[in-house]
């Protein structure tokens, strides 16, 4: 599964991490918030280096739909529901100045870009007041946004919020521009380096990785989910996974940029590419290892296209995780309450290429002591964490009930050891003694590790649409053999077994 944007995307690899190097900031991450971080920086002349766990851009923003909009489904009425119109104006402020900065990149790299309309529709007319909400949060925030009722698309809709003159392009284009500019100010960049740990030695923070420490004055973690569980950040955001399909159409392509505001989301774009234009949908979301098949929401996006879209064909297929923060609003500031030696950016609830640059920006001002006046509304720490109380203990009471729910699941009825092996691409729990394995199939090779997920505990879940090992509670996932793909897991799951080969 390799997404539309990341097909086609061969850099040159950079080297692993030397260990022993000491660099005034270090940027763990090597997406368009990382990136843009150490771009900031070092204009500004100061020294720093970006880690990378793979490759630049593999994680979400390769994955993303590459919509730059500051129309967002129905999130102005969502924050101003939780929030004042005032943190509102402030995070429509924020986007609407990481929107601009990138769009001014774009244009001064030639990166291609293309100029579009974004809706938010309704596919029923349930849905219709929460369009009504949406148009007036997001007048009162300061958008030109009008109510549409004819979209004349061949999908079901009962109206639409329009916002005019916003943007869609390919992910990766920017993340090779930016490289580029790094690599043109001699900013090391290190891929292949997974960080595993953190801590402090006077006034130097030292990160450990699995090819040895490196040393940092400040420390901007850019992952997605923070990787320490320092500030229990793992408990403020909720871990889901949508999917994308790019299919050749033999009729007409909407021009605009659109999603549903009810469920199941539904998103759509077109995508120029050499000989011809594709149809991008997206959507049929879930909470990260809470299905009983991911492959049916993958599933799903196809059928509902073919049906829509008669003669439609799939040719590329992929999936993203985003986290939505139970407060509504980003994290981008310390780990830690006045600790401004490490810092966050997390929670941008699947809307990261404006809130990615805007929270580059407002990390690169507080480092350099020129933060936005906007930047107030990404608070890692503020009171108004208590609008988000209710959903916090919502989360948790869920990631709780799943954490025992997956251990309960190992009583004496369980088989101590399943017959034969599972069949290709599948995969199960299995209990050895009293420990979990997770045993799976994949492309003619048998792997047994440890089913327990190694940052708090909980019982992985086999994904049958990407052939990875998923964890219900906090959105840690891994190859089948065990190795981290993200989440704020830092270590593999624990080998079994040997491996089998099969013909």
């Amino acid at each position: 599964m390799t997404s539309l944007w990341l097909a086609d995307f061969r850099p040159p690899a950079r080297p692993p991490l030397q260990p022993g190097l000491h660099f005034d900031n270090v940027v763990v991450g090597g997406g368009l918030t990382g990136l843009v971080t150490a771009l900031l920086l070092a204009e500004q002349g100061a020294e720093v280096a970006v880690v990378e766990a793979m490759r630049l851009g593999c994680g979400t923003t390769g994955n993303t739909t590459g919509k730059i909009s500051l129309l967002q489904n129905t999130r102005a009425s969502e924050i101003r529901t939780a929030h004042s119109e005032s943190v509102l104006r402030d995070y429509v402020d924020a986007n609407r100045e990481g929107q601009r900065w990138l769009l001014w990149y774009c244009v001064e790299h030639d990166i291609p870009l293309q100029r579009a309309p974004a809706l938010t529709y309704a596919q029923t007319e349930r849905a219709v007041p929460q369009l009504r909400a949406e148009l007036d949060a997001t007048r009162k925030a300061g958008l030109e946004t009008f109510f549409v009722t004819d979209l004349e698309v061949p999908f079901p809709n009962h109206g639409a919020v329009q916002l005019d003159d916003q943007a869609q392009l390919d992910t990766i284009d920017v993340v090779a521009a930016l490289a580029r500019d790094l690599d043109a100010r001699g900013v090391p960049i290190f891929e292949g380096t997974r960080v595993r740990g953190l801590h402090s030695s006077g006034n130097r923070q030292i990160l450990e990785t699995e090819h040895g420490d490196v040393t940092a004055r400040t420390v901007i973690l850019a992952t997605g989910t923070p990787i320490f569980d320092r500030g229990g950040f793992f408990a403020r955001l909720e871990p889901r996974r949508s999917y994308a399909t790019a299919f050749l159409v033999p009729g007409p392509i909407p021009r605009g940029m659109y999603i549903s505001a009810d469920s199941p989301t539904r998103s759509l774009r077109y995508v120029p590419t050499e000989n011809c234009e594709l149809l991008l949908v997206g959507g049929h979301g879930h909470g990260v290892g809470r299905t009983r098949s991911a492959a049916a929401h993958a599933d799903a996006i196809v059928r509902w296209t073919q049906r829509i879209f008669p003669g439609a064909e799939p040719v590329s297929h992929w999936s993203a995780q985003d986290y939505h923060p139970i407060g509504q609003l980003p994290y981008v500031g310390p780990l830690l309450p006045r600790q401004d030696r490490v810092l966050v950016a997390t929670g941008f609830d699947k809307w990261g290429l404006t809130n990615a640059v805007s929270a580059a920006q407002t990390l690169a001002g507080r480092i350099i002591g020129k933060p936005p006046e906007w930047s107030r509304v990404y608070s890692t720490w503020h009171p108004r964490e208590l609008a988000g109380a209710f959903s916090a203990l919502t989360t948790n009471a869920a990631v709780a009930l799943r954490l025992s729910a997956g251990w309960l699941g190992f009583g004496p009825r369980d088989a101590l050891r399943e017959n034969g092996v599972p069949a290709e691409g599948e995969g199960r729990i299995e209990r050895h003694g009293l420990r979990p394995t997770a045993v799976s199939t994949v492309d003619g090779r048998t792997c047994r590790v440890s089913a327990v997920c190694p940052h708090l505990g909980g019982i992985l879940r086999w994904n049958d649409d990407e052939k990875s090992w998923d964890c219900p509670l906090h959105g840690s996932r891994f190859t089948c053999d065990g190795r981290v793909i993200e989440g704020p897991a830092t270590r593999p799951l624990a080998d079994t077994d040997h491996d089998t080969e099969h013909d």
